[in-house]
């Protein structure tokens, strides 16, 4: 199984290389040259089971296929849990907010964090992460204190929650943060620039581990896998996903299960008030724009990188119509589906899981009669300042959380340039 670039101008690499890379040297993301069919009939349907069946197929003769089961046991024994909403079952919620940092992303950046200590050499590790809130704390947790790796986490300065911006802070040892003058887009560029100047690479193996990633893809592919797995032995139907949307990682890991063999049935990407991938699939003309900011920090992103792997796979916006459909929902709408969710189906939402509700919630009602899961991507308590004014009930700090409240916090606000960036990594 090789690995090539979005862009088609990088040689093909093995997984192992895809994911020390991170970025391929044209500017691209990479992608298996095709993904495997996985058979599913005998395969146990619970994570880590699912993840390790993926990660075998996808890595081919690489070693990571060998320390499938070695590595998915370690990263992935977190639940998450697939959990009725309506009486009915028809509508169910995927709770990814078991881990560490209560965020989806601790399965990607524990997965990508125990892969790229088994494969990297004997020079140190260097992972840059740009962060609109989640990615950075759950990567900073994933690579805290491992022997030989450095991470130095950007995010948008005021942009964050303020538990958030506690979780990317509060780390110290072997982890930097940075403020960045700007948004999650500026913060996304300097990573990407970064990562393309050769020269920074000289003394040191140098990476990401945002959704640009494919390792940090992987495990969020196998959540869908064995949800849709389960519930389709459990019920004889495919399950449909509604995935709060920005940077589109987490839905691709969507469409990447589907594309193995599961049972995952239609997709729909629930994003807030950043309308560019909803408006593209309108009316067919990719237009990229600065972010604005809402109440779903997280998905604060103007310019989603995954688009690429999207437009890959399906080349012509007729095919990518087919494989999914987009959604924008204003931050009003919101506030209002936390209130009423709470009332009805006694469901506290964070604001992003709150746009996927939103979203199941303007269906037609025939749709709605389907077998619908949507995805809860982070814990409420992480944006307790604005879901808490909007419920009758206080929200439960999961343990994970309270203890970043005893932490230090230490931080460098630099401007939203690749020089700045690089004059910190230099520097050091």
């Amino acid at each position: 199984m090789k690995y090539v670039s979005t862009r088609g101008a990088a040689p093909a690499i093995s997984l192992s290389e895809a994911m020390r890379q991170g970025l391929a040297p044209d500017g691209g993301l990479y992608m298996p040259e095709a993904w495997p069919h996985i058979e599913t009939a005998t395969l146990p349907a619970d994570l880590v089971s699912v993840a390790t069946a993926i990660v075998r197929a996808v890595a081919g003769d690489d070693p990571l296929g060998g320390l499938a089961t070695e590595l998915c046991p370690e990263a992935l024994r977190i639940d998450a849990p697939c959990v009725a909403v309506t009486d009915d079952g028809r509508l169910s919620v995927l709770e990814l907010f078991h881990g560490p940092t209560a965020a989806f992303k601790d399965f990607g950046a524990r997965f990508l964090a125990a892969c790229l200590t088994r494969v990297s050499g004997a020079r140190p590790l260097e992972i840059l992460v740009a962060t609109s809130g989640d990615t950075g704390g759950a990567v900073a947790a994933a690579f805290h204190r491992r022997a030989g790796t450095h991470v130095t986490l950007l995010f948008p300065e005021g942009r964050v929650s303020p538990l958030q911006e506690r979780q990317l802070t509060c780390w110290g040892d072997n982890v930097t943060s940075l403020a960045v003058r700007g948004s999650f887009d500026d913060c996304q560029r300097m990573v990407k620039q970064a990562l393309a100047i050769t020269t920074l690479g000289a003394d040191r193996d140098v990476s990401s581990a945002n959704s640009i990633n494919i390792g940090r893809l992987l495990p969020q592919a196998a959540y869908y896998a064995a949800t849709a797995l389960s519930a389709h032995r459990q019920h004889g139907e495919r399950l449909s996903f509604i995935v709060p949307s920005g940077n589109l990682g987490n839905a691709f890991g969507a469409i990447a299960a589907r594309a193995m063999g599961f049972p995952v049935g239609r997709v729909v990407l629930a994003h807030n008030a950043n309308r560019t991938v909803p408006d593209f699939l309108a009316t067919g003309e990719w237009a990229p724009r600065p972010s604005v900011a809402t109440v779903a920090t997280a998905m604060d992103v103007g310019n989603p990188s995954n688009m690429e792997r999207f437009r890959a796979l399906f080349p012509t916006v007729g095919d990518l119509r087919e494989a999914v459909s987009a959604v924008s929902v204003s931050d009003d709408d919101i506030r209002r589906r936390i209130t009423a969710d709470a009332k009805r189906f006694g469901r506290v939402w964070c604001p992003h899981t709150a746009v996927a509700a939103e979203a199941w919630a303007c269906l037609p009602e025939a749709d709605r009669r389907e077998r619908w899961c949507i995805v809860a991507t982070a814990h409420p308590a992480k944006f307790a300042e604005v879901v808490q004014p909007l419920v009758d009930e206080p929200i439960a700090v999961p343990a994970s959380l309270a203890d970043l409240y005893g932490r230090p916090t230490s931080f460098t606000t630099i401007d939203a340039t690749a020089t700045a960036l690089v004059d910190i990594l230099t520097g050091r």
